[in-house]
């Protein structure tokens, strides 16, 4: 059987496929892979079904040992060291190093036969917010390759632009809490530059700025919450919510990021200026 060995997970690394959707009635949140796009693509390059399970690594730092030969594929922040964007082999005995990417956050690694570790729920991702899939990748691990492919693509580099490295923008509508803040909340919400916190996680994106004005004050009861709504906390600042959000909230949901942008967002890091855009 072929196989890979973690031999350092860096800060964080996860098995991610496309997550558990469609359960949240249930109580179980989505999940998946917080670039869903970079996901795609390294499965798409190494031949992968849809919805293959895949490395998901946080900053750089991952330290893998090729068992067997592998056909690999990196995507997403681009970390020095490696081929980006484009399948590679790994001879048996080979390692793989993740460098610190020069931009972006999250970088994905697939294998093709995909990781094949068990699912939970429909899915081999691991959701930190409520303990569901396997745990956070650990030194000395090894993870089982599966055997289900499809032809290979015949592309020998994907032309995708990095990550920025900038300020991010970020488009984003009304809410159905708009209410809940003034005019004047509501033009700083859109106005001001913000930086990504230190305290984000795949959960969401904290920013860091100044607090919105309220209109309302007093508690809202639980409501249904979605990748990319962004809600604000008693701080006053927004948290934009990523892969493992909550499936309720009690703070108001003041607006929401376009859907085609939460890639982007998913790939900023600490101390990143963002704005956010009216549209």
């Amino acid at each position: 059987m072929s196989s890979l060995t973690v031999l350092e997970p860096g800060p964080l690394a996860t098995i991610q496929d496309r997550g558990r959707s469609g359960q949240a009635a249930l109580g179980v949140p989505a999940s998946g892979a917080c670039d869903r796009a970079s996901y795609a693509l390294a499965n798409r390059l190494v031949g992968n079904p849809l919805g293959a399970a895949a490395i998901e690594a946080t900053y750089g730092g991952l330290v893998v040992h090729a068992d067997t030969d592998l056909v690999v594929a990196i995507t997403g922040a681009p970390c020095t060291g490696v081929p980006l964007n484009a399948p590679t082999t790994l001879r048996a005995g080979q390692v793989l190093r993740l460098g610190a990417p020069a931009s972006g956050l999250r970088t994905y690694v697939a294998v093709r036969g995909g990781i094949d570790v068990p699912a939970v729920l429909g899915s081999r991702s691991t959701d930190l917010l409520s303990g569901l899939g396997p745990a956070p990748l650990a030194a000395n691990q090894t993870l089982p390759i599966g055997s289900s492919v499809e032809p290979m693509p015949g592309v020998d580099l994907a032309p995708v632009a990095h990550p920025t490295g900038g300020s991010v923008v970020l488009r984003v509508t009304p809410g159905p809490r708009r209410d809940w803040f003034t005019d004047a909340g509501w033009a700083a919400l859109v106005s001001q530059v913000y930086t990504v916190s230190s305290n984000s996680n795949r959960v969401g994106v904290r920013l860091d700025g100044e607090p919105l004005e309220r209109a309302r004050t007093g508690e809202l009861a639980s409501e249904g919450m979605t990748r990319g709504a962004i809600q604000i906390p008693p701080s006053g600042t927004p948290v934009i919510f990523l892969a493992d959000h909550p499936v309720t909230g009690g703070y108001p949901v003041i607006a929401y990021v376009a859907g085609a942008d939460l890639d982007a967002c998913a790939q900023t890091r600490p101390g990143q200026p963002v704005r956010l855009l009216s549209s």
